[in-house]
């Protein structure tokens, strides 16, 4: 760029030589000195204004090797945790034809730790460029990686390709997919003309739309920035997929309930000018209510770990309960006739119907005996074992099971001094035996539980003697 000096004063007549030099005049000295001190403070604004453009938020640049470089362009994110904390600034051919990536990490993250893993991610599928770079810091006992370090491929994802998304599928899958395709084919069977007539449009169709292409892409820059800042848009709506969902869901049941009432949705058109006129004040007021909604749900999260925490020690009892709740489902319905609860719930009918005819007085015959039988229930052990099998429900244990509690006594000889057998008469003989007791509790004929189970003595109600035992 051309610039004008200012005119300059009328020359002076030539200074006595000086000491300095005999034919460089001082004046020319100082001057050469000014131009060379112009130049040094402007390379030094350009270099402070360099730093500011590119150097003043810090952080570091890597090099992240992948095996291919899957329609990443400059400009993508680079995000922890989905938190944008970069983004890529060159994308390289590498001598071995792997892809070069260099991304620039914020000041905040780095330095970066060796076991760093960067995977490539696709949000969703409505963009070229909608890529982005997920990094997976290693651990801060790590050494740490300088800037300019370069990851490995080893360190590196890619992101997964449809073929090996079909390769995951089961025969059965594969084979279902391919009827698919083959159903497709025989529907257009016998509409082969149609199909003639519509393919004469394909080639114009194609040429319309290179043409619209062409103009799309014509500037490129232009375009490039709008797929990074459609990816990244994107991106942020993906993150929110499951509201979103959710919005959508609701919406169709709204739109599918106002289209069932034709007359009334004319009627609201007709009024919908009214509406969104007396509208615009609240519309205007739902900035601070969303911001004040976004507050809420911000203070809520912390919340939600106690909640996690519950969740967590109920799957325990969630696993324990399923037994019981398949036992449940057994005595409930069990194949067969006569053999579960609802059967049983079924006879209901026809024994309530018994019950009911039957004598009155044979029912307040029961209902008097029960004060008198109801101190038998508690001996119905003893009683039973007695019944069945004389001995061995209600006597001692020995290796063998059961004994009864028969001994002979040998009144002629006792132990005395030494271990000496002496003559002994038939009172010492019977000593140690008891006699009369009538009052035992029950269990009390065998030997007492560890628990204190037994004898039973039902709190002290039963009118028993737990002392007498044998």
């Amino acid at each position: 760029m051309a610039t004008a000096s200012p005119p300059r004063p009328p020359a002076a007549p030539p200074p006595p030589p000086s000491p300095t030099g005999p034919d460089v005049p001082a004046s020319s000295q100082r001057s050469q000195l000014g131009r060379i001190l112009a130049v040094g403070a402007l390379a030094l604004v350009v270099l402070i204004v360099a730093y500011l453009l590119f150097g003043g938020g810090g952080g570091a640049n890597y090099q992240l090797i992948f095996s291919e470089a899957d329609q990443l362009v400059k400009g993508d994110q680079v995000q922890v945790g989905g938190v944008p904390v970069g983004s890529v600034t060159n994308i390289v051919l590498t001598h071995d034809y792997k892809a070069e990536v260099t991304i620039h990490v914020n000041s905040s993250l780095t330095p970066l730790h060796e076991g760093t893993v960067a995977v490539v991610r696709v949000p969703g599928l409505a963009g070229v460029a909608n890529r982005y770079i997920a990094l997976s810091p290693g651990p801060n006992n790590m050494p740490s990686l300088h800037a300019g370090a370069t990851l490995p491929a080893s360190a590196t994802r890619e992101v997964t390709d449809l073929d090996q998304l079909f390769n995951t599928l089961n025969p059965k899958t594969r084979k279902g997919l391919q009827q698919f395709i083959q159903g497709s084919a025989e529907q257009y069977v016998g509409a082969g003309h149609a199909l003639g007539v519509s393919t004469e449009y394909v080639g114009p169709a194609l040429s319309a739309t290179d043409h619209f292409f062409d103009e799309l892409v014509r500037d490129q820059p232009v375009f490039t920035n709008f797929l990074v800042e459609t990816a990244k848009a994107v991106t942020t709506i993906g993150a929110r997929a499951e509201p979103l969902t959710d919005l959508i869901g609701n919406a169709d049941k709204t739109f599918e309930a106002i289209g069932s009432q034709q007359h009334q949705l004319a009627q609201g058109f007709k009024q919908l000018p009214i509406t969104l006129h007396q509208g615009n004040r609240t519309f205007a007021e739902l900035p601070a209510t969303f911001n004040a909604l976004e507050t809420l749900v911000t203070e809520s999260r912390p919340t939600t770990k106690s909640l996690t925490t519950l969740l967590e020690r109920l799957r325990p009892l969630v696993n324990t309960a399923t037994p019981a709740v398949s036992n449940f489902h057994s005595a409930f319905s069990r194949p067969g006739p006569d053999n579960d609860l609802t059967d049983l719930v079924r006879a209901l009918p026809a024994l309530a119907n018994v019950l009911s005819t039957s004598s009155p007085a044979t029912v307040t015959s029961e209902k008097e005996s029960i004060p008198v039988t109801a101190f038998l229930g508690p001996y119905s052990p003893d009683l039973e074992g007695t019944l069945r099998t004389f001995g061995q429900t209600s006597a001692y244990y020995d290796a063998n099971g059961h004994y009864v509690r028969i001994n002979p006594v040998l009144p002629d000889f006792k132990v005395g001094a030494n271990n000496a057998l002496t003559p002994a008469t038939p009172q010492q003989a019977l000593e140690g035996l008891h006699s009369g007791q009538l009052r035992r509790c029950p269990g009390a004929a065998t030997q007492p539980a560890s628990d204190g189970s037994s004898p039973f003595v039902d709190n002290e109600l039963l009118t028993c003697d737990p002392t007498e035992t044998p």
